[in-house]
């Protein structure tokens, strides 16, 4: 990676673990972290969640995101976390990706998940985030969260975010 990449680190969390996964993202390469937030909050139950996820995915839903990036052309590194719902990203992250141009910039993706690795997330991804360069995905079991530096940093190595030491 050349020095003058700009890198921002853009996650959706629901649970925490894909929050952790950014700071520790962050701890390893540097850069901006920028959480995507909805306006209306999801709620504390898991399986209403998931519920709802299903609602969404199926009414090809956008929700409405709390916040935005000022400057996203400033960026030319984008690290995106979400967990893995209903097989692909969350409907909040087609929002984010469709808000922004993300020609000719890289955009490594990462998810948390509970066993359904990275689905279709990547090919959703590509298709959202039009003329991006979408590099392989880094998919992390939720419960292994706290134990994912080394994969982290293996990942960004082998992307060619970090040098090989």
């Amino acid at each position: 990676m050349q020095k003058s990449n700009k890198i921002l680190i853009a996650y959706f969390s629901y649970s925490g673990n894909t929050g952790i996964v950014a700071q520790e993202i962050k701890k390893v390469i540097g850069g901006d972290v920028f959480k995507i937030e909805t306006v209306e909050e999801y709620p504390q139950n898991y399986n209403r969640v998931v519920d709802i996820a299903r609602q969404e995915q199926k009414a090809d839903a956008r929700p409405a995101l709390k916040t935005s990036i000022v400057d996203m052309d400033s960026y030319n590194v984008i690290i995106l976390g979400y967990p893995n719902w209903c097989g692909t990203i969350p409907m909040a992250v087609f929002t984010f990706l469709e808000r922004y141009n993300f020609k000719d910039k890289i955009i490594l993706p990462y998810c948390t998940h509970g066993g359904s690795r990275m689905g279709r997330s990547e090919t959703d991804i590509v298709k959202a985030a039009r003329g991006a360069d979408v590099k392989r995905g880094l998919d992390i079991y939720g419960s292994d969260v706290k134990n994912s530096k080394t994969a982290i940093s293996g990942w960004l190595k082998r992307e060619g975010i970090i040098q090989q030491v």
